[in-house]
């Protein structure tokens, strides 16, 4: 599978299998929660650690995940969107 991001062209197999399964399993178990909570300052320490994830994991991943897509994992609106998207896209490649 082949993506372009900033002119490089790079495949998904070149990401790094480490990022791949910690990604995945902090965005799925962070979804889980999220799903079925009902407290909004629970789901707004979700949102929280997950952007700060987000902000500090592997630049070429999140590109990938986020597919040009502006502020992906980062904006209350679409929160819950991205998240499953993002969970949606790791299992695929993982």
């Amino acid at each position: 599978m082949l993506y372009l991001s900033s002119k490089k062209s790079r495949t998904v197999e070149n990401f790094d299998k480490n990022a791949i399964e910690s990604a995945y399993c902090i965005f799925h178990q962070k979804l889980r929660v999220y799903i079925y909570s009902v407290n909004p300052v629970q789901k707004d320490e979700i949102e929280t650690a997950v952007a700060s994830y987000a902000m500090d994991m592997n630049r070429d991943l999140y590109e990938y995940l986020a597919a040009g897509k502006a502020d992906y994992l980062m904006d209350h609106l679409s929160f819950r969107a991205d998240l499953e998207d993002a969970v949606n896209k790791l299992e695929k490649i993982l």
